[in-house]
């Protein structure tokens, strides 16, 4: 089974919550009974890259997963384009990937990187007027 395309578009540094509700038909009468399973998602750069961030996930039952980004972890994810899946392991051992997709993050604003100005001269050139040179840091 193909996962269900499910782009994340992020705000660098802003919280997210997502609620996933299975169904097992298409007029959402038969709830994906969800008892036992375990349910993992990850960001990465590109599939079989190292794990950017395993978001935090649990279920609520019969048939809802809660996905959860924090800020902190978000501000933490490079503005970059990246990739993320969602995986459900069953209880018989059975894997299912039902979402994943694209993973764009746009730079914040406010909270964002201060910007430190210093000043070079040189001595050869005494009479010039001093480069600024903007230097970003981190919080």
């Amino acid at each position: 089974m193909i996962p269900s395309d499910y782009p994340l578009t992020l705000y660098h540094g802003d919280s997210y919550q997502w609620l996933f509700v299975l169904w097992l038909d298409v007029a959402k009468t038969q709830p994906l009974d969800l008892t036992d399973v375990v349910v993992k998602a990850e960001i990465r750069e590109t599939s079989g890259s190292p794990i950017i961030y395993a978001l935090t996930c649990e279920i609520t039952l019969p048939n809802t997963i809660v996905m959860v980004l924090t800020a902190e972890l978000c501000r933490t994810i490079p503005v970059a384009g990246h990739v993320w899946d969602c995986q459900l392991t069953f209880p018989d051992g059975s894997v299912n990937t039902i979402l994943g997709g694209a993973v764009s993050v746009t730079p914040d604003v406010t909270d964002s990187d201060d910007i430190i100005t210093t000043t070079t001269a040189t001595a050869a050139e005494p009479n010039k007027a001093p480069r600024l040179q903007a230097v970003p840091r981190r919080r």
